[in-house]
Formats: structure tokens, C-alpha cells, sequence
């Protein structure tokens, strides 16, 4: 491990702990994460962990954190978006899935488990394995139906990213959908990223996403982020 790795693992960690809700954070996030304006939050902890889970990714896979043409504004930028999308996606299967369970599988008081503030306030109430059968259902359901498109949009503005030597100008130029889409290697794609990422990690991670109080979930997903990247390096080095 290079001085450099050390650096990177202290401000990343900086990083995590200022956005956690301690008390002692209390007034700080209050002064710059108005609850009514979550798209803003969203964006900047993606924007900034996701990014740099793809700065760790290049550090596994090449050695380096960055180069020339890698993109890395234009990428915390797709990765802002990509956060607030994901909060509403969040929302979304979190309040979808419960009903769900129970009108259509009778799974009795799986909203009431989830209306509970966490894992353990639900157990509590003697609803605990509820909220984890809850939990585990809209994190499968989430990533059988959102997380192969999100994915694969993901992996398509990396390559347009790529393919416009990471400038920011070039960013900001149509997607080449029509070229990109069908030249993705969808050997990688499909066995490792969808078979093997999405059941043995997406759906057991954010399953954990689900028991939390809901505003740990964001910033938990951006963490995994990082992880993403981790998972993306090696990706890279089964091409």
C-alpha cells in the first residue's frame, strides 16, 4: 500500500462520516441538506462516493486513480443523476412492493413493517421477520426490474465518457445509443454483471438498504457505490 492509498482511504472515510446523521452532524447537514431539496443531496453523495468507487475501480484494475481521458467530472456528473433516480426508485419499490405482498400474496402487516422506522423498531413491534421477508422482496423485485437497465445506461455513458477522451464538452454531445448498445460486451454484461452481481450482491445488500431507517438507505447505496466500483474493476479484467 502507496502513501497515495492511504490518502485515498482517509478522505474517503472523511468523506462517508460527514454524511452520516450523527447528532453531533446535526446542524452541518441542516445548513447544507435542506430535506426539501433530497434531489440535491442525492446528487452529491453519488456524485461524489460513486465516483470515487470508479477512481478505486481503475486503482484495482490499472494501478492508478486517474488519467488523462478517464472523465472524471463527467462521470460524477452521470453519477449525480443516477443518485437522484435512485432515490426515487427507492420510494418507489419501498411503498410498491409491501402492497403488493399483501394484496396479492396476503402477507399480512408488510406495510405496517415497513412503516416502522428500522429492522429493530419493526421487531419491536413483533414484526421483525416481516420487515426482513419485506425487505428481501423489494430489493429482488427492485433489481430484477430496474438494476439490468440501470446497468446497462451506466456502462453506455462510461463508454460515450470514454469515446469522447473524457472531456467535458464531449460529455454534452448526443449519446450515441444506436452505436454503443449493440457493441457492449454482453458476455461480460450478461454472466458476470446480471447473473452473478445482481442475486449474490445487489439483492442481499439491499436487502440490509431496506431494514435501515429510510435516511440511511441513500447514503448506504452511494457507499455501495464505492463497492460497485470494486466489482466493476474486476469486471474489467475478465474482458
Amino acid at each position: 500500500m502507496k502513501k497515495k492509498d492511504l490518502v485515498f482511504i482517509l478522505i474517503t472515510a472523511i468523506i462517508i462520516l460527514s454524511f452520516l446523521p450523527f447528532n453531533f452532524l446535526e446542524n452541518y447537514h441542516h445548513a447544507i441538506f435542506n430535506p426539501q431539496y433530497w434531489y440535491l443531496s442525492s446528487f452529491i453523495k453519488f456524485a461524489i462516493l460513486a465516483t470515487l468507487g470508479e477512481s478505486l475501480g481503475l486503482r484495482i484494475s490499472k494501478g492508478i486513480y486517474n488519467y488523462q481521458g478517464f472523465g472524471l467530472l463527467p462521470r460524477a456528473i452521470v453519477w449525480g443523476i443516477l443518485g437522484v433516480s435512485i432515490k426515487i426508485v427507492f420510494v418507489i419499490f419501498a411503498v410498491g412492493v409491501p402492497v403488493m405482498l399483501e394484496k396479492l400474496f396476503f402477507v399480512k402487516d408488510a406495510v405496517a413493517s415497513m412503516k416502522a422506522n428500522s429492522f429493530f423498531d419493526a421487531q419491536a413491534q413483533g414484526l421483525g421477520n416481516i420487515r426482513i421477508l419485506t425487505a428481501f422482496a423489494i430489493s429482488t423485485v427492485m433489481n430484477l426490474i430496474f438494476a439490468p437497465v440501470f446497468m446497462t445506461l451506466h456502462k453506455i455513458t462510461d463508454t460515450h465518457i470514454i469515446e469522447n477522451k473524457g472531456t467535458l464538452s464531449g460529455f454534452f454531445r448526443p449519446i450515441q445509443f444506436k452505436k454503443i448498445f449493440p457493441n457492449l460486451n454482453w458476455e461480460v454484461q450478461w454472466n458476470f454483471v446480471f447473473k452473478k452481481t445482481i442475486p449474490f450482491f445487489w439483492i442481499p445488500a439491499h436487502t440490509i438498504t431496506f431494514l435501515m431507517p429510510s435516511e440511511y438507505r441513500i447514503i448506504f447505496a452511494a457507499v455501495l457505490g464505492i463497492v460497485l466500483g470494486v466489482i466493476l474493476s474486476f469486471a474489467i479484467n475478465k474482458k
